[in-house]
């Protein structure tokens, strides 16, 4: 009896050894299928941006602001002034390449304060308070044309500054 036990404890350890072989062997074979993974560490430079940013839209001051080295997105539109209605989810940014022309920035009739009025040729400190003060009387432009309805307003003044202004549309 003790000849047939040893004979199954051998069978059963020459069985694990098989098992133990086969399992190294496969593990092995995977084992050398895979590619190694290269991981490149480098040392992130913040872009020093020298320049001018224009903002527009749903802010209170939409006007060309120049950058300084650290500032942030948020902190130009800030400067800006975002308006209580403003999709701050919808921000877009562009970035033109060198040489490229860009569209003049426009000045919006009907959200622009006095100082950036006397900006536009031709308009004064007393025509940019004219402007206002119509605004605020008459409600917002329709058409740069209703710049006509100002007294002291003429057609040529109107043309000097068409393709500077728009009335928001």
């Amino acid at each position: 009896m003790t000849g047939i036990r040893e004979k199954m404890w051998l069978i059963i350890a020459a069985l694990l050894a098989v098992f133990l072989i086969t399992g190294i062997v496969f593990f092995c074979i995977r084992l050398s299928g895979l590619q190694p993974t290269e991981i490149i560490l480098s040392d992130f430079k913040q872009a020093d941006i020298n320049g001018d940013v224009h903002i527009s839209g749903s802010v209170a001051r939409p006007g060309i602001y120049a950058t300084r080295p650290g500032d942030t997105l948020t902190a130009l539109i800030s400067s800006a002034g975002i308006s209580d209605n403003a999709d701050i989810s919808g921000i877009s940014i562009y970035v033109p390449a060198k040489g490229e022309m860009t569209q003049p920035q426009k000045v919006d009739l009907n959200r622009a304060d006095t100082w950036l009025l006397q900006a536009l040729p031709g308009i004064g400190e007393g025509k940019a308070a004219q402007i206002v003060d119509y605004r605020i009387a008459n409600g917002p432009f329709r058409s740069v044309d209703d710049l006509l309805k100002i007294k002291g307003f003429g057609k040529s003044v109107v043309d000097n500054v068409r393709s500077y202004v728009s009335t928001g549309e």
